[in-house]
């Protein structure tokens, strides 16, 4: 199966006066395509910085990263941007949906940026609303909605031009247990129907026990990993619940 992302020997730096924090410290891991990867810590232990960096919003201090092939690390930033606009989609806690454009028109909003034609928006609207059971809401507007609609609207939105790789930053983090499962569900969809990569930070083990493989930060390395292999949620939960337990820190679970 061929790698989607390469993290090699990454290593993220941040200077504050004189005092310089590394916030990563020589991470390596790779990405298969179609796999759905969990990064879990405690905070402060990097995962947001790593998701930043692999997001190209964030610069390495050292190391590479390979996003389909491409390097990140060696691109100017107007090369970025389009590598941003055409490799990823990004889910967000917040769900970022204009007020003033129908569901539908904030799904097709990467595709309008691109300048695909109608026909083919369409076709490709159809194709994620199908597959996330939002046909019903492309009519209606993000306020009308409820809060577990609008973040499946803003999944639909990040994989509808097909990315290379979709992150998901806390993304149940504004939704209660029941939408919050609702929203899983949808990633499960995405992930197994539509093939879509993902790459989730979360500090839920629930949440977590969604994934194939899962990746335990601390201080800013990788301290530990968990591979579903044939394992039900259930038992992976377990398994998560006592990697945790062993991690220490507050992971933010309630």
């Amino acid at each position: 199966m061929d790698d989607i992302l390469q993290v090699k020997n990454v290593t993220k730096y941040y200077n504050s006066g004189s005092v310089a924090t590394k916030a990563l410290n020589s991470i390596s891991f790779s990405v298969r395509k179609g796999e759905f990867i969990a990064v879990m810590g405690a905070s402060g232990s990097g995962k947001s910085t790593l998701l930043n960096i692999i997001a190209a919003i964030d610069k390495v201090s050292a190391g590479e990263i390979y996003l389909d092939g491409i390097s990140l690390t060696e691109q100017k930033e107007s090369s970025l941007s389009v590598v941003r606009r055409d490799k990823l989609g990004v889910v967000f806690q917040e769900y970022n949906l204009l007020d003033t454009l129908t569901v539908g028109e904030n799904i097709t909003l990467p595709l309008n940026l691109k300048h695909i034609g109608a026909a083919e928006t369409q076709k490709q609207l159809k194709r994620v609303a199908d597959a996330l059971g939002i046909h019903d809401q492309l009519d209606k507007f993000p306020r009308d909605l409820s809060g577990g609609q609008r973040q499946r609207a803003a999944c639909a939105r990040a994989i509808i031009t097909c990315p290379a790789l979709v992150l998901a930053d806390e993304p149940t983090g504004a939704l209660d247990s029941k939408n919050a499962k609702l929203l899983m569900n949808c990633f499960e969809q995405m992930n197994q129907k539509l093939g879509s990569t993902i790459l989730m930070v979360t500090h839920d083990p629930v949440i977590g026990s969604y994934a194939d493989r899962i990746l335990f930060l601390k201080d800013g390395n990788i301290w530990n990993e968990l591979d579903r292999g044939g394992r039900e949620r259930q038992e992976l939960y377990r398994d998560i619940l006592s990697v945790m337990a062993a991690l220490g820190g507050d992971l933010g679970v309630h």
